[in-house]
């Protein structure tokens, strides 16, 4: 992920009925929800919420297919990964042993 990336990320991400969907979506795992079932649970309309939905899947933390006549959304593989790996790259550069964002579980 590029700096560019990250920040529309970020944008993406910072915005509530966005950031909504985003938690919604990621607890359905790859599965994902129609739209028509995101507009009820969020209690937002749908050509709101298809727009939203639309700036989270051109920032690639959302795809999308579709089933007949329903919109599929669910969370990127990678997404939130990629992100969170770009925001902490050079944590803790100086010690990383003691940095609790690195993971450490493939050292022993």
């Amino acid at each position: 992920m590029k700096s560019k990336e990250a920040i529309a990320a970020l944008l993406a991400l910072g915005q509530k009925t966005r950031l909504d969907a985003y938690r919604l979506l990621i607890e359905q795992g790859s599965e994902g929800l129609p739209v028509t079932e995101i507009s009820i649970r969020l209690g937002v309309n749908i050509s709101t919420i298809s727009r939203h939905l639309g700036h989270l899947e051109r920032t690639r933390m959302l795809h999308s297919w579709r089933i007949e006549r329903q919109i599929i959304y669910a969370v990127e593989d990678n997404g939130i990964q990629n992100l969170i790996d770009f925001l902490t790259e050079n944590c803790c550069r100086a010690n990383p042993v003691t940095c609790k964002w690195v993971d450490h579980s493939s050292e022993n």
